[in-house]
């Protein structure tokens, strides 16, 4: 077996990809084929997108998409209608409009907000699961998948080594990690992945995580922001207001089987309380996780008890 590492840079941000296989090369190249193919489909800033498309036709026609496209929006739209939840990918419009990790990001008037938040409803959505088209009610509506994308396509990733008999990987989506298979180079056999301390510069971990064919994804308020008259914003937006969430947390990792489950349940969770955030990872079977407020102090659920090691002290 040979270990084999690729680098690429997709999807505005840099990919790693590790992979074990007696012919580890043509399979890199063929998750590169893919990645680039993921990006054209879920793209919301791409014109030339399958799903930008979809936005294109607002307010005129349905548009038959690809059933991994279809796939998504319909999680995704599933999971932005449930109660209090802060996921919703009908924002695009807000999102396009603050542009918040682009050069020309801007703090939108009052007045803008509140006539983008009409048409950021997720029940004006329309899917047709016979032809598997997809329909904006309105003018302007944009879906953004930007909160789910990359843990739809890390599982995707997965499905394909497990089928060409990969034994051991890494997909590291920027932020988004997924391990397959044990880690040689340790003798528990457990990956380490090291969780950002949000109060430093990259490559600061507040806390290493032990995992196996399992996920962790973390979203947080220290990677874009934009200053404006001596204003910090940044770039995850309250659906409900069209304002950057206020809140405490500055850092959510949630570890999970599936890496498109810790994608929902970041987005789902972040902007809640930590109290709240920490009682629903207690709650559920299918998440851990660990969040890290402003003062430094990092809290995380039962189930990761003898797998993390806080101070990088792996």
């Amino acid at each position: 077996m040979e270990q084999q590492r690729a680098t690429i840079r997709l999807m505005g941000t840099i990919i790693d990809l590790v992979v074990e296989h007696d012919s580890p090369d043509p399979i890199l190249a063929e998750a590169a084929r893919r990645l680039k193919r993921y990006e054209q489909r879920f793209s919301a800033n791409d014109p030339r997108s399958e799903l930008m498309q979809i936005n294109h036709l607002a307010g005129t026609a349905p548009l038959a998409v690809h059933p991994e496209l279809f796939h998504l929006i319909k999680m995704g739209k599933s999971h932005s209608e449930a109660a209090n939840s802060q996921l919703n990918i009908a924002i695009g419009p807000l999102v396009q409009t603050w542009r918040i990790g682009f050069s020309d990001a801007k703090v939108p008037t009052d007045r803008e907000i509140q006539q983008l938040l009409p048409i950021t409803d997720p029940k004006k959505i329309l899917l047709s699961e016979k032809n598997h088209t997809v329909f904006l009610q309105e003018k302007g509506m944009a879906i953004d998948l930007g909160a789910l994308a990359k843990g739809y396509i890390a599982d995707l990733l997965v499905t394909y080594f497990k089928e060409i008999g990969v034994s051991s990987a890494l997909i590291n989506l920027g932020g988004n990690v997924v391990v397959l298979g044990p880690a040689k180079n340790h003798a528990d056999l457990y990956w380490r992945i090291g969780i950002q301390n949000p109060l430093l510069p990259r490559n600061h971990y507040s806390a290493v995580l032990k995992i196996r064919n399992q996920s962790t994804v973390t979203s947080g308020v220290y990677e874009r922001h934009l200053e404006a008259q001596g204003k910090q914003y940044h770039h995850i937006l309250d659906p409900k207001i069209g304002y950057p969430i206020e809140t405490d947390v500055v850092s959510l990792t949630i570890v999970s089987d599936a890496s498109i489950t810790g994608e929902i349940w970041t987005s789902r969770l972040f902007g809640q309380s930590p109290e709240a955030i920490l009682a629903a990872l207690e709650r559920s079977e299918e998440i851990d996780g660990i969040l890290i407020t402003k003062d430094g102090k990092i809290t995380y659920s039962r189930g990761l008890e003898g797998k993390i090691l806080l101070q990088n002290t792996a």
